[in-house]
């Protein structure tokens, strides 16, 4: 294809005669034109002429001046045709041209001729007509073009034809096409046109001819289209799917069938595939011709074999083995397993990343010199071999550490927060944590601005590093404004009363992360975004707050089985920001073969437009237990206040009252003294602390409460319980994290008051034990009857791993223990129960999900099942 193009091209200039573009020298005289106006126009008399002169001259006329125009009488017009061409034989002119303007109103003529000085040929004759001063120049130029198409023997573009094409429009080719009728005819032009035309990539043939007319050339473009891609097809590859190539392609079914294209495309799979380490692959193509100018496009592809990664070589590491160093890297070896696994896949920015990682280990600790090469990679078949060059240089102790400058703490109180003076050898990371450390200290003294610059001292004769932390305090910044964005439903003042920074006060990088932490858990918004910026003065900062609001109505449903209640349902909806004030609506339910109960409740987190916080339940809860059946209604008052960081303490009242009906002869006795309307009136205090940087996929964070419930305030019922649960979520590595619960519980009947079964303690559930029925470990009395516990423990691990962390999705891996006392038992922490386990959790956009399967390591003869599953789910409006 490459030769045929330059074959046409060359075919085609040769065509062309050689006069069209060497023209030989004329020489030629413009006289003076004549002109007929009514106004004053006779600038225009040499004027006219200077635009024609000037316009021949660029086309190669040698223009001469007539000795006629030095002639003082300048009035003098030439109306002899053999007078002026005298005029040109006494100039040495071979033509003369002269003419006039005639000027009636707006509108004029330009009449002008052209005679040979030489020949006793009539004069070629030249008119234009137009309208207003304006237009006057374009219609000389004109005309002058006409003169110089005439004087040089050049022919003009009369039209312009697409033959050949089907699917292309003609008028896409005329588009991209230099040369236009009414243009003069130039070779040069349409060369460039046959150029421009293959560009178009439509074509597979592209030939210019010419029809001679009295008015001058028709330029014919006869092109011969490319076919069409019909179908386009796949042979051999079995790593990826058809979809999968063709999304990576830019050339479709229906497309011009280009073969540069299709070589581009071709690199493309040879990349997608190298990608997954095929580096052995190779791509070839076929065309298959059809009828109606169509092709379909087949590919054939040889993937070979998977090329992995043999040997990863270190040259020059001294202080540690190259086992040390591939641990540190995220790109490994082959290995037994790489079938399953990733281990012996090349990934260059993983590779990449891997120099970093190296880099950052040997400068952390304390070569702080050392170097680490880019990876040569070397390709021998199926196999990759990675060298790696490592120049370590000397390791590094820490010497002297120091701080200088703006202090706003006594200097030995500044270097005891440091951490890199406790440290052998110079760690570049501790170094940077240090001038955050310090960063922090002065933000919360409000220096918004702090430069703190670590200053490196190496001496190398005793291989230390000297550290000087220079700081430049600044000013002293306050919140000028403190700007609330993004919330179209949550009113400023929900937001406003979670913040620990406030206008007009000292900026505090502290407080300011701490109101941030308030508002992820209010767990009102999917997304907060800070952004501070230079307030009036260079002592003010404004602070915003753009904040993305989610659904904080929820509609949460689940199932489960046990041995009592088979399968159960449970069903809430709720709204946690009612009418964008922060206040918190519910209403669940929960029905089983056993059990049906409704609870309403209400939270006003502010009230009085204080931390005061206000909560009431309403209940109505139907039991069907084995010995008895409990019909329950009653409510809670609760007011809770903050009384230290992350610290609140509840003080609740509760109204309750059973009726215990259909008792079963063989029921415990302490069950059957139930029977009838049971009042209970009791009040209770809780101190809780709460850290948790959220409620559901907790990352870190304590929660712990304490509980005394006294009842006894009228009523039959009477009892002290006193209830304390810990809870720890510990951080680990890779985005895990540890939780740690514990709860104990003891309850005791106080006065002439009852301790009701309903009170007591039990175990088992995905709350408490799972693989557990619910409430299946209990107690039994003297006459062997199972009840509720007067005292608990319980205890559970669990290790949290994000799956896909993006979209909320972490697996669990839990232990549970734990195990419920009579009244005439104690504590005995080598008797407890356990179960172990492993779930499923998903922060959806429709909820919480939770599904966990738990197993019981004790079984006993007793219990009826190993294990169980148990699920939770939830959507959101």
């Amino acid at each position: 294809m490459q030769k045929r193009w330059w074959l046409l091209v060359i075919s085609i200039w040769c065509c062309f005669p050689s006069s069209v573009s060497s023209f030989e020298t004329v020489r030629v005289v413009v006289l003076p034109f004549e002109i007929l106006a009514r106004e004053n126009l006779s600038y225009l008399r040499d004027e006219l002429p200077g635009i024609i002169q000037k316009h021949l001259e660029q086309e190669g006329a040698v223009i001469i001046e007539p000795d006629e125009r030095k002639d003082a009488s300048r009035e003098k017009t030439f109306k002899s045709t053999e007078e002026i061409r005298a005029i040109g034989l006494k100039n040495g002119a071979e033509y003369v041209v002269w003419g006039s303007l005639t000027w009636i109103g707006r509108k004029f003529s330009l009449d002008a001729k052209m005679i040979e000085s030489l020949e006793k040929k009539p004069p070629q004759v030249f008119f234009e007509e137009g309208e207003n001063i304006e237009n006057l120049l374009g219609i000389v130029k004109k005309l002058a073009g006409d003169i110089g198409i005439k004087l040089f023997k050049q022919e003009k573009v009369a039209g312009m034809k697409v033959v050949g094409n089907q699917r292309i429009e003609s008028d896409a080719v005329e588009k991209v096409v230099k040369t236009k009728p009414g243009d003069i005819y130039s070779p040069k032009n349409l060369s460039e046109d046959l150029k421009r035309i293959y560009s178009m990539g439509y074509f597979e043939d592209v030939r210019i001819e010419m029809e001679s007319k009295p008015d001058g050339k028709t330029v014919i473009f006869r092109v011969t289209e490319k076919p069409t891609i019909r179908v386009i097809r796949f042979k051999g590859n079995r790593t990826f799917e058809d979809k999968e190539l063709l999304e990576s392609m830019d050339i479709k079914t229906g497309s011009i069938l280009n073969i540069s294209k299709i070589n581009s495309n071709i690199k493309r799979m040879e990349e997608l595939y190298k990608d997954k380490n095929f580096h052995n692959v190779t791509v070839v193509y076929n065309v298959r011709q059809l009828e109606k100018n169509q092709a379909d496009l087949d590919f054939e592809i040889e993937e070979g074999e998977k090329v992995r990664i043999k040997s990863i070589t270190f040259i020059g590491n001294s202080a540690y083995n190259d086992k040390k160093l591939k641990g540190i890297m995220k790109s490994s070896e082959k290995g037994f397993f790489s079938w399953l696994t990733s281990a012996g896949d090349l990934n260059r920015e993983d590779l990449n990343q891997d120099v970093g990682k190296l880099s950052a280990f040997y400068q952390n600790s304390g070569y702080i010199q050392a170097r680490v090469g880019e990876p040569e990679v070397e390709f021998k078949d199926d196999w990759i071999d990675i060298t790696i060059k490592i120049d370590e240089g000397p390791r590094f102790a820490v010497g002297r550490v120091d701080v200088a400058g703006d202090l706003v703490l006594p200097r030995d109180e500044l270097l005891k927060n440091l951490k890199i003076g406790k440290e052998e050898f110079f760690n570049r990371e501790i170094v940077r944590n240090d001038v955050l450390l310090l960063t922090d200290l002065y933000s919360d003294k409000g220096y918004a601005y702090a430069d703190i610059t670590p200053g490196i001292d190496r001496d190398f004769d005793e291989r230390l590093v000297h550290i000087t932390y220079s700081i430049q305090k600044g000013n002293q910044v306050t919140y000028e404004k403190i700007l609330i964005a993004g919330n179209t439903k949550t009113r400023d003042k929900v937001i406003r009363r979670e913040l620990r920074v406030y206008e007009q006060e000292l900026y505090s990088g502290k407080e300011l992360k701490r109101s941030i932490r308030n508002l992820h858990r209010l767990d009102y918004f999917e997304d907060i975004k800070v952004d501070t910026s230079k307030g009036s003065s260079d002592d003010t900062m404004a602070l915003k707050i753009e904040v993305t609001e989610k659904p904080t109505g929820v509609f949460t449903f689940g199932a489960g089985y046990s041995s009592v209640e088979n399968v159960f349902g449970m069903a809430s909806i709720s709204q946690r920001n009612l009418f964008g004030r922060g206040q918190t609506l519910q209403l669940r339910g929960q029905v089983g073969s056993r059990t049906t109960q409704f609870v309403l409740s209400f939270l006003e987190p502010w009230l009085f437009d204080i931390p005061l916080s206000a909560k009431t339940d309403l209940y109505n809860w139907i039991r069907e237990y084995d010995d008895y059946d409990r019909d329950s209604k009653g409510g809670t008052l609760q007011l809770g206040y903050p009384v230290y960081d992350f610290t609140r303490v509840y003080l609740s009242y509760t109204y309750d009252i059973a009726d215990i009906t259909d008792i079963e002869e063989d029921a415990a006795k302490s069950i059957k003294e139930l029977e009838g309307t049971n009042v209970t009136s009791s009040v209770s205090t809780m101190l809780t602390y709460d850290s948790r940087d959220r409620l559901f996929n907790t990352t870190e964070g304590q929660n712990h409460s304490v509980t005394v419930e006294y009842a006894g305030l009228g009523g039959d019922i009477g009892f002290t319980k006193y209830t304390g649960k810990v809870g720890w979520y510990i951080p680990l590595f890779l985005g895990t994290v540890g939780f740690l619960h514990g709860e104990a519980g003891y309850v005791a009947e106080n006065g002439n008051g009852i301790l009701p079964d309903y009170e007591r303690f039990y175990l088992g559930g995905i709350n408490s034990l799972r693989g557990f029925d619910f409430q299946d470990i209990c107690v039994r009395d003297d006459e062997g009857d199972e009840i509720g516990g007067d005292k608990y423990v319980q205890f559970n691990l669990e290790y949290m791993f994000p799956l896909v962390k993006q979209a909320g999705v972490s697996g669990v891996i839990f232990y549970d223990t734990g195990n419920v006392y009579g009244v005439n038992q104690s504590i005995d922490l080598g008797n407890l129960r356990k179960s172990a386990g492993v779930g499923i959790r998903w922060y959806s956009p429709v909820g919480p999900i939770r599904i966990e399967y738990g197993y019981i390591l004790d079984r006993k003869e007793d219990d009826t099942r190993s294990g169980r599953v148990e699920f939770s789910m939830g959507t959101g409006f």
